[in-house]
């Protein structure tokens, strides 16, 4: 696994300073955890937003801010994900933990259309975000569609096509509302991904639109 699209640097920035979303969080994580690229990034990151607290007047941030905000720089997970695996997993270690599952076999998927299929994965109460595991079967495209809001997505297993590019396993969507796109299943094998979105998907024609509240994206 060798990804080749990586997390925004504004995302890099924010996972640094523990202010992303919970949902969002996750999927960086999961990606960091597998991408020397973008662990390099955000140990810069870390260093960035140490350095610029460090030149703020202290009447402009108040003790507690800048003692929160420090301790979320260090607590970032960067170091822990630059050590070897035990064992490899076709679940990153960040979602594992959180799902209880190191197989997507072992996953209770529900079925929400033909060839797609979702299992929704529980935050803290509070926790802000959904995020949500999608299966796609092989060849099968996705209805054009914009997002509402922020929308993260990590391969997990298989590749998509869009018009932005390819996207396998390790790879990260990191994508604003602006973007519309209509991702496809390459090969003959389902694609899995970690979807973190901060409002629901918005579908370009009626069929989809109509269909939404039954698939849940």
């Amino acid at each position: 696994m060798k990804p080749t699209h990586h997390l925004d640097y504004s995302t890099l920035m924010a996972y640094a300073a523990g202010t992303l979303d919970e949902a969002f969080a996750v999927v960086a994580a999961s990606h960091i955890s597998a991408c020397p690229v973008c662990r390099e990034a955000l140990l810069e990151a870390e260093a960035v937003g140490g350095a610029l607290l460090e030149q703020m007047p202290e009447d402009q941030v108040s003790g507690d801010c800048r003692s929160r905000t420090l301790a979320a720089l260090e607590a970032a997970p960067a170091a822990p994900a630059r050590r070897a695996a035990p064992r490899r997993s076709a679940i990153p270690k960040p979602l594992a933990q959180l799902i209880g599952a190191s197989d997507f076999n072992d996953i209770a998927w529900k079925t929400r259309a033909p060839g797609v299929a979702m299992f929704d994965i529980k935050l803290p109460a509070g926790a802000k975000g959904q995020l949500k595991l999608l299966r796609i079967g092989a060849g099968r495209a996705m209805p054009e569609h914009g997002h509402g809001g922020e929308e993260i997505t990590l391969v997990l297993k298989g590749a998509y096509r869009d018009h932005i590019g390819r996207f396998a396993a390790g790879d990260v969507a990191d994508l604003d509302e602006e973007i519309e796109h209509k991702p496809v299943v390459e090969g003959d094998q389902d694609c899995i991904c970690l979807v973190a979105t901060e409002r629901p998907t918005r579908f370009k024609t009626l069929a989809a639109r109509l269909m939404q509240p039954f698939v849940g994206i």
